[in-house]
């Protein structure tokens, strides 16, 4: 089995291969127009190679990390998984599939299971508008097979049914916020935590919850999105609490979105058996 992907120097060799490979590709858009895609592998237990294009770029990549962001041209990208050292890309176990990426977007990509614990993937449009001076926007996304959950801060529900693959967001001060996730409805016992995500002026957190209930095999995933400060002449008015229950800019995909993980970085936080499996819903 080659080499396993690993932090460091290797993986930064792989990502700057990936980038090259990337770039050289044809894609559908302007020239210039790049887009940022970061890419969470959050399926448990698969190890997976990526082809684009025909080529492998990715090789023995395992769950668990979070990866990105990378600058790639803006256009379309065919991906392919396959099982570990495939010889080649003819029998993808998911795709070949298109991935679309917009000039001037930041994208999140996750594979992931869905509630029912089949494998699938979801591509998020993070949200990159200036924050509230001394503020720092906080998002939740569900990405677990697992029910609908309650996120609790001291006790109190502050994001309540949040079900697979969806995302909710809250604008907070600086600081750290002790959370917990809970099945809908109740406060005991908890699926996840409690564990501290600190909140930063200026940076989007993003906090994922993913893997399985059934498996006991939950875990938290946190990405952030720095450079996000007002400017001196327009500060935006910020929003305390829960946002709005907008519809989520989740767009359902294939795999395809393990393209860009060559690129090393992830921050996980907390994990807890799950003893009991709750009822599946969306």
């Amino acid at each position: 089995m080659r080499a396993r992907l690993l932090a460091g120097t290797a993986a930064g060799a792989l990502a700057l291969g990936l980038t090259a490979t990337l770039t050289a590709l044809p894609a559908s858009a302007a020239t210039g127009s790049t887009a940022k895609l970061s890419v969470l592998h959050g399926v448990p237990d698969l190890t997976v190679d990526v082809w684009v294009n025909g080529e492998r770029t990715l090789d023995d990549f395992t769950p668990g990390t979070l990866a990105g962001p990378l600058d790639l041209p803006a256009g379309t990208y065919s991906v392919a998984i396959t099982a570990a050292d495939a010889a080649d890309a003819s029998s993808p176990a998911i795709g070949p599939v298109d991935l679309p990426l917009e000039g001037g977007k930041n994208y999140t990509a996750v594979a992931h299971l869905d509630a029912s614990g089949q494998p699938t993937a979801t591509l998020f449009t993070n949200d990159t508008s200036a924050t509230a001076a001394g503020q720092g926007p906080l998002t939740v996304r569900h990405v677990a097979a697992a029910p609908g959950v309650d996120v609790l801060a001291g006790g109190q529900a502050v994001i309540s049914n949040l079900t697979n693959p969806n995302e909710k967001s809250l604008d907070l001060p600086a600081g750290t916020v002790s959370a917990s996730v809970v099945a809908t409805g109740t406060t005991e016992p908890a699926l996840l935590g409690p564990a501290d995500v600190p909140v930063t002026e200026g940076t989007s957190t993003i906090v994922y919850a993913w893997g399985s209930a059934e498996a006991g095999n939950l875990a938290l995933a946190t990405q952030t999105i720095g450079g996000l400060h007002s400017g001196p002449s327009g500060v935006q008015a910020g929003q305390v609490g829960l946002a709005a229950d907008r519809p989520s800019p989740a767009v359902p995909v294939a795999l395809t979105m393990l393209v860009a993980l060559g690129v090393a970085g992830a921050t996980l936080a907390g994990r807890q058996v799950v003893a009991r499996r709750a009822a599946t819903h969306r």
